[in-house]
């Protein structure tokens, strides 16, 4: 299974959550995939998927998923000490792994050769972390959101993309529209 493949068997799984959605190609193809005004589609700001779905679950009580990458991850490193010394319950952090740096080219990352993030999110303090493969993901998602427990999924999958256009909405839109769904489901 590559990312793509990942994302399709997690949608089922996310329909009630806000999504936070990793820069680039995972924007992309999750807006391909289900577009939904609960998903917030990162642009131009690599590396802080995982740092907004943070704030963004300490703000407020709705489940927050935020869908990051592992070269995202490593490119912000400061997130998984940051998580593991912030606990919010209603906070699930899905690093999907593929070992490489899927928007650019396909690069390899470091947690595609020796630096495991499972490793480095459990010595950062944080509690609840899970490697997975990534057939299995959906379930471990769908265990993580239910748990009532903060939870970092590291999901291995497989390098590679599939075609996918630019998404056609404003940055502006895109935001005004995932604020107005936060208000409303915080009530």
């Amino acid at each position: 299974m590559i990312r793509s493949d990942v994302l399709k068997s997690i949608i089922p799984v996310i329909t009630d959550e806000l999504v936070i959605c990793n820069i680039g190609l995972p924007s992309q193809e999750l807006f391909q995939l289900d577009d939904q005004p609960s998903n917030f589609y990162m642009l131009g700001t690599m590396g802080l998927s995982s740092s907004i779905g943070l704030g963004l679950a300490l703000a407020q009580p709705e489940k927050v998923v935020a869908i990051d990458g592992d070269g995202s991850v490593l490119t912000n490193f400061g997130t998984l000490p940051t998580i593991a010394n912030n606990v919010a319950d209603n906070f699930v952090l899905l690093i999907i792994d593929n070992g490489s740096y899927g928007s650019t080219g396909d690069q390899p990352t470091y947690a595609g050769l020796k630096t495991s993030l499972t490793a480095v999110a459990k010595a950062c303090g944080c509690e609840n972390v899970v490697e997975c493969q990534a057939e299995d993901t959906a379930d471990e998602l769908r265990k993580a959101l239910s748990s009532g427990q903060m939870t970092i999924i590291v999901c291995k999958c497989e390098s590679g993309n599939i075609p996918v256009s630019v998404i056609d909405i404003n940055p502006v839109v895109i935001r005004d529209r995932f604020m107005k769904e936060v208000a409303r489901r915080s009530g």
